[in-house]
């Protein structure tokens, strides 16, 4: 398995060294405290999907089409979830829908059919210009120069595909999706598991260690690097989490160099 050379184990945060990383033949990257701050996240998207929602629901919840389907799931997803206050919302507001999707929003639930729903109403957000995803000042530079040496780009993120490929369509360095070819929500398993990155390789018919991940949470880090994958933690400002655990850190992505295979 591929390993980030020595000077890789000394944190990267501001002027540390270099960070070079042979044999990678796939970047795999996450989002949030990765190439975009968690603010946009926690500060923007989720308070959008949470005041939107209601409308969104409104218009587009009937005619037996995909958001129907959806929020289908969603109710079932109510109808058997025990947390206390999806209990107490239910016994005080039975059928009150966007009331619950609003409290999973608040839980940062990792449902499928959740996710998809954020998905569509950032999707309007996104075409009416009131949504811009920024981007850490260096990480559209490094991507389009690991693509040019022959690292290909994948997304392995909780939000759905759908939600990952609007934020890069729509974002403060331009739309640069075309610099990705492969792209993973939490339907391929959750990102906490090994079996995920195991099988996403055997998705694309590579080694474990022909892919470099990139997070900003340790259990993921963990994760993939238990499938056999090269790990660096994301230690960007404004994170809520500093610790790499036993990881080498990146702060800057002009720093990593990627040497494919």
């Amino acid at each position: 398995m591929p390993s980030p050379d020595a000077t890789a184990h000394s944190n990267a945060r501001g002027d540390g060294p270099l960070i070079t990383v042979t044999g990678i033949r796939l970047a795999l990257l996450d989002i949030e405290g990765t190439t975009c701050p968690v603010s946009f996240v926690s500060e923007t998207l989720f308070p959008y999907a949470s005041e939107a929602m209601e409308g969104f629901v409104a218009r587009e919840g009937q005619g037996g089409g995909e958001v129907e389907r959806l929020l289908n799931a969603v109710a079932e997803t109510w109808r058997l979830d025990r947390d206390p206050e999806a209990v107490a919302l239910r016994e005080r507001r039975p059928g009150d829908l966007t009331a619950y999707l609003r409290q999973l929003i608040q839980r940062d639930s990792k449902l499928p059919a959740l996710k998809d729903l954020q998905g569509l109403v950032w999707r309007d957000g996104y075409a009416q210009g009131e949504l811009v995803a920024p981007l850490y000042p260096d990480v559209a530079e490094a991507l389009r120069r690991w693509k040019r040496e022959g690292v290909e780009l994948g997304v392995y993120s909780s939000g759905s595909v759908a939600a990952q490929q609007l934020l890069y369509r729509h974002s403060t360095a331009g739309d640069l999706r075309r610099l990705f070819s492969h792209w993973f929500d939490t339907r391929v398993g959750r990102k906490q598991e090994s079996t995920s990155y195991t099988a996403i390789a055997s998705s694309l018919n590579l080694d474990p260690g022909d892919i470099l991940f990139i997070s900003d949470a340790a259990a993921e880090c963990k994760a993939a690097d238990e499938a056999g994958m090269t790990v660096l933690f994301s230690d960007r400002y404004g994170n809520p989490n500093h610790d790499p655990k036993d990881y080498t850190t990146i702060s800057d992505f002009q720093k990593l160099v990627l040497l494919p295979r």
